[in-house]
């Protein structure tokens, strides 16, 4: 079957149905009125979560037990989230562990995993991430005596250099960490060909998924991934951070902990009372990426199996999107309005373009005049954004546009006629 024959037998994703469950996208609410392309730095929410996060907090709710309908309530909190994140992630619900962000629980993982390193062990960053997978690994590379090296990051085209993994790779390698999608540029890097050559050596593989979860179903089995963090605010969550690795790997980190707080995994990783609120909201947020598309009740198919269809359509979707602004941008490139460095063969449907001669956050604002959200910034994306800049590829902050499943083809001709009209 062709590329276009199984993108043809995909079931449609209902856009004005789906609008309909977001009140901030109702155009007589708060925030109505508005085309928004920031959702690479967080999506809206729908109503599904909302209510369920209030739902949870009005309780009855207390601290997890048996013994009464408000504690039982919590333990139902928790244990609804980890399997709704298993699911999603296509990973153990043991090995499911909630945090405050993806930032937090990577300082917090790093610090354990830091212990087990030695001085002249090595470590292999890559230069296409967020700092959020850059700056924990450094420092905690710094603290255990360990060598950090890169892997660089191609401005012409986006892609991360993989090839120099052969020579960056070593026995003393302990750690890879890399993003499974560029909250920057949209570059999706090969996965499976990282891990497999971390696991060559010995290593382990720590990927960022908070861009890549948002655009494509995961997996930490067939990624090849050991760890696999990502950020629920990013795809129509709450906010807060939710990492998923092998049970069996967590049960040999020791993290800082209380004394009187369980040594059982994953719940030695998540620090004080949980709050059940954020979890109901998750568990929500995947039951509505899970129904973006009808089933059939008398399929029976699985959350894991709804997420397929569903995720599939809604990438389609935003493909479509994707190539329409990119027809749009490349008629402003070539009267020299822009420069898109989003350029990748595989790529989500974030776009990163500078504004020659004209400074990219007063683009930014004259945008917004007329209701188009489409934010200036580099986006705690240092590496790459330092690396476009060395190469000479621009001289200041560009403009970031990112579609969300949510996202209307009546948006997309805003923003390229609010664009044209500006530039």
């Amino acid at each position: 079957m062709t590329a276009a024959s199984q993108t043809a037998s995909l079931p449609a994703l209902d856009v004005d149905a789906l609008r309909s469950r977001f009140p901030s996208l109702d155009p007589a609410g708060r925030g109505g009125g508005w085309a928004l392309f920031d959702a690479p730095g967080g999506t809206q929410t729908p109503r599904e979560v909302g209510e369920a996060v209030a739902a949870a907090l009005t309780g009855p709710l207390s601290n997890r037990g048996a013994a009464s309908p408000s504690q039982r309530l919590a333990e139902h909190a928790v244990a609804d989230f980890r399997a709704a994140a298993a699911d999603l992630l296509d990973a153990d619900p043991r090995g499911v562990v909630h945090g405050r962000s993806a930032t937090a629980l990577t300082y917090d993982l790093s610090r354990a995993l830091a212990r087990t390193w030695q001085p002249g062990d090595e470590v292999v960053l890559s230069r296409l991430d967020h700092d959020a997978n850059v700056r924990p690994w450094v420092q905690a590379a710094e603290r255990a005596g360990a060598v950090v090296r890169w892997l660089d990051v191609d401005a012409a085209t986006g892609e991360l250099r993989v090839d120099q993994l052969g020579e960056l790779l070593s026995d003393r390698t302990r750690l890879v960490a890399v993003t499974g999608a560029s909250n920057l540029l949209g570059t999706r890097p090969p996965l499976r060909l990282i891990a497999d050559a971390a696991h060559a050596v010995g290593a382990l593989l720590w990927v960022d998924g908070v861009h890549a979860t948002a655009h494509e179903l995961p997996s930490l089995r067939t990624s090849g991934a050991d760890v696999w963090v990502c950020s629920p605010y990013k795809f129509l969550g709450p906010h807060c951070g939710v990492l998923a690795a092998d049970p069996a790997l967590l049960e040999t980190l020791r993290p800082d902990k209380l004394v009187p707080s369980t040594d059982a995994v994953p719940e030695r990783f998540e620090l004080g009372t949980l709050p059940y609120e954020q979890l109901a909201g998750v568990t929500a947020a995947v039951d509505v990426l899970a129904g973006l598309v009808p089933s059939s009740p008398a399929a029976q198919e699985s959350r894991r199996e709804r997420l397929a269809a569903s995720c599939a359509a809604a990438e389609a979707h935003e493909d479509r999107l994707r190539a329409r602004i990119e027809a749009g941008l490349a008629e402003l490139a070539e009267r020299g309005a822009v420069v898109v460095h989003s350029r990748a063969a595989d790529r989500t449907p974030t776009l990163y373009f500078s504004t020659p001669g004209r400074d990219a956050a007063a683009v930014s604002a004259a945008l917004a005049e007329q209701r188009v959200l489409a934010p200036a910034g580099w986006f705690y994306a240092e590496e790459p954004y330092r690396a476009l800049q060395r190469a000479g590829a621009l001289d200041g902050p560009g403009i970031r546009v990112g579609t969300a499943p949510y996202t209307s083809d009546d948006d997309v001709t805003r923003l390229l006629d609010a664009l044209r009209s500006v530039l």
